[in-house]
């Protein structure tokens, strides 16, 4: 790959795409702080010195950063809003209070805050829903992917992109239908028709039986399924559209459900079912992104919606700094009546913050070593 190609795919649409994140991120916190009168004195996209930027005619303050690696709203009446240059508490005349972040209710300043989160999810359901109108969603084939070891597969010579047209003369077409057969016949044997190349091969394979729960009960009775040891094979897949109405609630499906993915991801690591080491920081996503941009431009949309719903899942977290610590602090001022002092938020950010520079080294040095 030539310098040229090397600069655009891997760095210029990674900037580009999570530049976009952050705006998307930012104007969610932006357009429902201004629906509830809140003055907003800076949108950032990006940190460090300004580029450039232009102050709109309600006084905010849109700029473009030099360090393109996140963004920011400053709110007046958040953080330092209340304080003059020499750090002194100053006292608000009513007009200025009724613009001040922190004289908003607890349920309006919770909102301008899980307002940034929410938007990723709708952003990415909104693409996803794109691409399941324009583009279609995947089914895969009936095609072979990774071959476990020591599986019924292995031993039988099915190997990496293979196709299975038939089974004991029955044609199939889909992934779910080889797994139904496969899961319906423990211990039976099979016989695969294999097209591989020019050729077509008869093999008989034994599925396997595996005894597996068929309930989340403990006095349930164990079931017994057949498995082959293949996963679908991701080059063989064919594309569905949705009509407009299905392709809505295909993107807000999957949004969820990819969502739930990432938390079980995360509770697996906490749990030590997971190792960390999967864990990916900017160089990985840097990395993942160039190879998405050598694939086009649909591959480049949904990899931005995976990247906006890991976006708002991770900030969700009740980690001081992130918009879920402030949710946390938030309800507990709703639960006191007041809110907590300033000495405990102060240490709460502190801790949150010196937890995300110590996640940052590691997922730093996770995509260095890979």
């Amino acid at each position: 790959m030539d310098i040229f190609n090397f600069t655009f795919n891997y760095i210029i649409v990674f900037i580009i795409v999570l530049s976009i994140l952050v705006f998307v991120h930012e104007w969610g916190h932006y357009r429902i702080a201004i629906r509830n009168g809140v003055r907003v004195e800076v949108f950032s996209v990006g940190f460090g010195p300004e580029l450039f930027g232009w102050t709109n005619s309600v006084g905010t303050r849109w700029k473009v950063s030099a360090i393109p690696l996140g963004g920011y709203v400053k709110m007046f009446g958040e953080g330092d809003g209340e304080t003059d240059d020499d750090g002194n508490v100053k006292q608000l005349g009513e007009d200025e209070k009724a613009v001040s972040f922190s004289h908003k209710t607890v349920a309006q300043r919770a909102a301008i805050i899980f307002a940034g989160p929410a938007i990723n999810f709708i952003f990415a359901a909104v693409l996803l829903a794109i691409l399941a109108a324009t583009v279609g969603s995947a089914r895969p084939l009936a095609g072979v992917g990774d071959v476990m070891k020591a599986s019924p597969a292995e031993k039988a010579g099915l190997i990496k992109g293979d196709r299975i047209v038939a089974i004991d003369d029955k044609d199939i077409i889909w992934f779910e239908q080889l797994r139904d057969i496969v899961s319906q016949n423990p211990g039976k044997v099979l016989t695969f028709s294999v097209k591989r190349a020019q050729q077509t091969l008869v093999l008989p394979i034994t599925p396997e039986a595996v005894k597996i729960q068929s309930s989340t009960t403990d006095n349930a009775e164990p079931r017994i399924i057949g498995r082959l040891g293949i996963t679908p094979d991701p080059k063989q897949v064919e594309y569905i559209r949705d009509n407009p109405v299905m392709a809505v609630w295909t993107g807000i499906k999957q949004t969820g459900i990819i969502s739930w993915r990432i938390v079980s991801f995360v509770g697996n690591i906490i749990t030590g079912s997971q190792s960390p080491k999967e864990l990916g920081g900017i160089i990985k996503i840097a990395q993942v992104t160039g190879e998405m941009a050598q694939n086009g431009l649909m591959d480049v949309i949904f990899l931005m919606a995976m990247l906006s719903i890991n976006l708002g899942v991770i900030n969700l977290f009740p980690i001081p700094v992130l918009d879920g610590g402030h949710l946390l602090f938030l309800g507990f001022e709703a639960l006191r009546g007041k809110p907590l002092n300033e000495k405990a938020q102060e240490y709460g950010f502190r801790f949150g913050l010196i937890l995300l520079l110590i996640l940052f080294v590691y997922v730093t040095v996770n995509d260095l070593s890979q």
